[in-house]
């Protein structure tokens, strides 16, 4: 029987999300703050910040042969942070929108590319897309009419991709070309009734465990979207998961709660039966990437 999930460190976010394990550690935001956050191996040592944007960031991945460079869906678009602080934009394809946009969760596939989805700020229907980083560099919107979009999570080979419509309560499974990263018909992998599904990841076995806002737990689904398990938080709005190795941590919101209780926006970590993978790293061919003295952002 798994342990009940309980918060070790003294931190309370507004709103955690984006968590990852790199295979070194593990890293995620507080979203509306901006800030990009790592979590030292000592589960009772507070969490240390790595960079701090005036925008929202929703979320990273590792840049693959640039020790300390994070790839980020922040603010309308996507950039490069770097380890002395510097701030390289590669894409803002929500800048000059008529609805005031911000990026929210992201996350690298297998084979490098980087997927980003985008939600309006007062989470107007249907305002969301998500788009692709390939490894050239180009920017493709490959989703759109999305209010909320959270995940997307990819299998370990890359060939199925989850996505969750979180205003609406729906995730959805894509099939993936390897070669040219189109997505396939989607099917609907589940509906969420009680919640919101929010932040997901992808087991070795192929199950997803969704964190479902609202409820206060996180959910394994089986490949044919059966319930597995339920972990239950005492803290209503847990946001993302990942799992480093066979130890899920789980990131929650005080956000748009009018009296927080004591672990509401704490990380929780508890050791179950399977495991996960490290999160892939982004890769950018080198020539498409900026030097580390681009732009400020």
């Amino acid at each position: 029987m798994t342990a009940a999930p309980r918060p070790t460190r003294p931190d309370r976010l507004e709103l955690g999300e984006g968590i990852r394990w790199t295979g070194t550690g593990v890293v995620l935001v507080d979203i509306l703050a901006g800030g990009l956050l790592t979590a030292p191996n000592d589960p009772t040592a507070p969490l240390h910040i790595v960079a701090q944007l005036p925008v929202p960031l929703g979320a990273v991945a590792p840049v693959a042969g640039h020790h300390g460079a994070w790839i980020a869906a922040a603010g309308t678009g996507r950039c490069l942070l770097y380890p002395d602080g510097t701030v390289d934009w590669l894409a803002r394809p929500e800048e000059n929108t008529g609805t005031p946009m911000r990026m929210n969760d992201a996350v690298a596939d297998p084979f490098g590319r980087f997927w980003a989805g985008s939600m309006a700020y007062d989470a107007d229907e249907a305002a969301g897309s998500l788009y692709r980083l390939d490894r050239d560099g180009t920017v493709v919107r490959v989703l759109e009419g999305i209010t909320v979009p959270n995940g997307p999570a990819f299998t370990p080979d890359g060939s199925v991709m989850y996505l969750a419509d979180s205003a609406r309560g729906v995730v959805r499974r894509y099939p993936v070309d390897p070669v040219t990263a189109d997505l396939g018909t989607p099917e609907e992998f589940l509906t969420v009734r009680e919640g919101s599904p929010d932040g997901m990841v992808v087991d070795v076995e192929g199950a997803v465990w969704i964190a479902v806002w609202g409820s206060g737990a996180v959910r394994r689904h089986l490949l044919d979207g059966t319930l597995d398990r339920t972990l239950r938080l005492p803290a209503r709005q847990p946001a993302g998961v990942c799992l480093a190795r066979d130890v899920p941590h789980i990131t929650t919101a005080r956000v748009g709660l009018a009296v927080p209780g004591d672990d509401d926006g704490a990380l929780f970590s508890v050791r179950v039966d399977v495991p996960g993978t490290p999160t892939p790293a982004c890769r950018v061919d080198a020539a498409r990437l900026p030097s580390a003295t681009g732009s400020q952002a």
